[in-house]
């Protein structure tokens, strides 16, 4: 599977999203033309995790801090309150995932930022450009 996270392709992953070493999101697609199921762990600074999505699903959803809207071709993650996108995903082909939009926090508190232009966290930064992960997690570190 081809993940774009920023402006950057990671291709060839095996649809795990890992972020300061640790995974923090997984992607898989089924048969059928339906939606990929996607497992996405939320933190805030202090390592809590309000929300949580399973299968695609709200399994957490600490004071209803959260919506989420998704169909065959795309997943969005929004606080409640204010409407930041806290992920938004599309979905093309069975194989390829573009990550466009995002802010939230990595396991060890750090704020991850997703633009079109490119992915921030700590002291890391990235731009557009291809990795080559051979079947393997996507990785982001600081």
């Amino acid at each position: 599977m081809d993940i774009q996270i920023g402006p950057h392709w990671y291709r060839n992953t095996d649809g795990t999203i890992e972020i300061e070493g640790l995974p923090q999101i997984e992607i898989e697609f089924r048969d059928n033309g339906r939606a990929p199921r996607v497992n996405f762990a939320i933190f805030n600074e202090v390592g809590k995790m309000p929300c949580k999505l399973m299968n695609s699903s709200l399994e957490i959803n600490e004071e209803g801090a959260y919506t989420l809207t998704k169909d065959t071709s795309s997943l969005v993650l929004k606080k409640t309150e204010g409407g930041t996108e806290v992920i938004h995903m599309q979905f093309e082909d069975g194989k390829r995932v573009m990550i466009s939009q995002g802010e939230f926090f990595t396991l060890k508190g750090h704020l991850l930022k997703i633009t079109p232009t490119e992915w921030t966290v700590e002291k890391s930064t990235g731009q557009e450009g291809e990795t080559d992960m051979k079947g393997k997690a996507a990785e982001i570190s600081s």
